[in-house]
């Protein structure tokens, strides 16, 4: 049997239970209640009507036993007992004297004749309300008695039908009954609802099926490399897997709103609508693929679920690719180069030139013009440093832009860690190559170029890179910051461009440092600056005048 048809018939259960011992309750002392409520009507008509004061001037006049049946019949008492009686819907109404003789009855044959139910209670100035059988049959009746003056000079007896007493509680019992079935079928309307909300809620699940659809779901989730993040239509984070914890940074997000877990504002957006397409975005010094998309079930909108890819690894590979493409580069050049200069030399050798060819080794050999190692590398001590600006020279002549070293840099000592350096230097001049290449040589223009400058301030390093490119175009140059704000277009990226500039800003600030626009739009281009704290060990010095132990 489903759950639901369970819970129904259990509802159904309680409530009839409920209604059975509640009203059983009820119609258990109906009776009473109702016999009560006549005994009470019938004391209060004849409290009415002892207090009249002509029925009293009527039973003062009429004692003794010798009584006139045919003048009681037709006097003023029997009138008023039989219109009491009317209007009231008693059974009877009878009046008597002090010795218990009637001086009105419903059957005038009864007229002057004694009483058949003792009388001596309320002749003797109390009164009584009993149930008691007399010649009009069993009733409910009350005796008050009559006062003339002080003292008692007759009575007066009113009765109820008990048959007619039945007949009302019969009545209340089934008004009782059928306010019972009524609650009745509106719990069972209400069960039937509630189990139909129940069916929705469980998405028709029964709670084997909900059990085992939980265990299944904790081992799939925990076991996935993606990380996965779940939300419900208000925005409450339902689920979320180990791997989207890491990746995202966050700690007991479950039963949190979005809101509170602090993500960043370009993840954030990705669970306020569906993003098919993966979307790059950094967490720290990571970065992640976002996408999402909204989950549906019967019509209703259930929530969104994002999913969290690292790719902090793939751009760490493609940085090596690019170090090892620049220095491929490099080498590239140089090959050309000194198969170009074997060439002239093999020339001026085959046609008897010796002097010349002496001379073109001499300017070789030396710093001629021909010789195309980067000027002011010299004043970098750092070995990383200084390959990898060499690296960078060669690429850039590659792309038809020179690199040059600004006047004032000056860089010794060695680097605490020289992948933070490279990846922030390396980003910066790439931007700054991508905006001075020219799209196709044409004839008089200027040589596009891209200076880089490094100072050094005890353990600190200060770098500015300026090209000679047409600026940044963005009204707030802060946004070449942001994920994703590029204006370059590579589809074969995953994720799209424009992580670069946001993931050395983020690197730089994680050792205290920063990166910032010092010139939008300088008369050389954009001028971009970073600072980077305690980056460099500072050389062991050598003692004057012998080598260091």
């Amino acid at each position: 049997m489903r759950l639901r048809t369970q819970v129904l018939l259990l509802q159904l259960a309680v409530i009839a239970v409920s209604l059975a011992v509640g009203f059983g309750l009820v119609i258990s002392g109906a009776d009473d209640r109702v016999r009560d409520e006549y005994a009470q009507r019938a004391l209060a008509i004849a409290q009415s009507v002892a207090a009249d004061s002509q029925v009293q001037t009527e039973v003062a006049l009429h004692q003794g036993d010798d009584l006139d049946a045919a003048e009681l019949a037709g006097g003023p008492l029997q009138a008023e007992a039989t219109a009491v009686q009317r209007r009231t819907g008693a059974l009877f109404v009878v009046i008597g004297n002090a010795l218990g003789r009637r001086l009105a009855h419903p059957e005038p044959a009864e007229l002057a004749k004694v009483v058949s139910t003792d009388p001596s209670n309320a002749l003797a100035g109390n009164e009584e309300v009993t149930t008691d059988r007399g010649t009009l049959g069993e009733s409910v009746r009350a005796k008050v008695p009559v006062l003339d003056g002080a003292r008692v000079v007759g009575f007066v007896s009113v009765g109820v039908s008990t048959e007619r007493l039945a007949s009302e509680t019969r009545r209340d019992t089934l008004t009782t009954i059928l306010i019972a079935l009524a609650a009745l079928g509106v719990g069972a309307v209400g069960s039937a609802l509630l189990a139909r909300r129940w069916r929705r809620l469980t998405l028709g699940l029964e709670p084997d099926e909900l059990t085992e659809l939980v265990r299944e779901q904790g081992a799939v989730l925990h076991s996935m490399a993606d990380g996965v993040l779940a939300v419900d239509s208000t925005g409450i984070v339902r689920v979320a897997n180990d791997t989207a914890l890491r990746l995202l940074d966050i700690a007991d997000p479950v039963g949190r709103t979005v809101d509170d877990l602090d993500l960043t504002p370009r993840i954030r957006s990705v669970l306020d609508r569906p993003v098919a397409e993966p979307i790059a975005a950094t967490v720290g010094d990571r970065v992640v693929l976002v996408s999402s998309h909204t989950v549906e079930a019967d019509g209703r909108d259930l929530g969104m679920v994002m999913s969290v890819i690292d790719r902090t690894d793939v751009e760490r590979l493609t940085r090596e690719v690019d170090s090892i493409r620049a220095m491929s580069t490099a080498l590239r050049a140089h090959r050309h180069e000194n198969a170009n200069r074997m060439h002239v030399l093999a020339g001026l050798l085959r046609h008897g030139h010796s002097d010349e060819a002496i001379a073109y080794l001499d300017e070789l050999t030396g710093s001629g013009p021909s010789n195309f190692r980067l000027e002011g590398l010299d004043n970098v001590g750092e070995p990383h440093l200084q390959a990898f600006l060499d690296a960078k020279a060669a690429h850039a002549r590659e792309r038809g832009v020179t690199l040059r070293l600004g006047d004032q840099t000056w860089v010794q000592g060695a680097l605490r860690d020289p992948v933070v350096v490279t990846t922030v230097l390396g980003n910066l001049v790439d931007n700054a190559i991508d905006a001075s290449a020219p799209e196709s040589p044409e004839a008089g223009h200027d040589q596009p170029s891209v200076e880089v400058e490094l100072l050094t301030d005890g353990d600190d390093m200060f770098l500015t890179v300026t090209d000679s490119g047409p600026g940044i175009a963005f009204a707030d140059p802060g946004r070449v910051f942001d994920e994703g704000v590029t204006t370059k277009v590579d589809p074969g990226v995953p994720g799209g461009r424009g992580m670069g500039l946001s993931l050395s800003r983020q690197i730089a600030r994680r050792i205290g440092g920063d990166i910032w626009v010092a010139d939008a739009r300088g008369p050389a281009g954009a001028v971009l600056v970073a600072r980077l704290p305690s980056v460099l060990q500072a050389e062991t010095p050598t003692p004057a005048g012998g080598d260091a132990p």
